[in-house]
């Protein structure tokens, strides 16, 4: 596993959530700016499923399970796209404590990648 991608990841989506519950705290829905920290924080996601992908593919194992491995890339993946589009659904401060909520399960499921692979 790419470590400085999960940490770099995990920090980026506690960054988007403590943004996000300001805004839910100040009684706010998601804004814009909110959706494009989503689609970042995202993106990361993203990359850190194509980099585990590629590990697996050059052969390399998880010390947990493959299946497991890949399910936990998966969930992180598609955990903020998911929480964004509630938000953009709910457009009051609950939207908001979504999006916040999601930016923590991503930094938890970051961190359980870790553990998973060997970590």
């Amino acid at each position: 596993m790419f470590v400085p991608l999960t940490v770099v990841t995990a920090v980026a989506a506690l960054l988007l959530a403590a943004w996000c519950g300001w805004a839910a705290y100040r009684d706010q829905p998601t804004k814009d700016w909110h959706l494009i920290g989503v689609a970042v924080v995202s993106l990361l996601a993203l990359v850190q499923l194509v980099v585990g992908v590629v590990q697996l593919a050059r052969g390399e194992k998880p010390e947990q399970g493959t299946t497991i491995f890949v399910s936990y890339l998966v969930g992180s993946f598609l955990c903020l796209p998911a929480a964004g589009f509630l938000s953009l659904a709910e457009r009051t401060r609950w939207g908001s404590v979504t999006v916040a909520a999601a930016g923590v399960v991503l930094a938890v499921l970051q961190v359980r990648l870790y553990d998973i692979w060997g970590g």
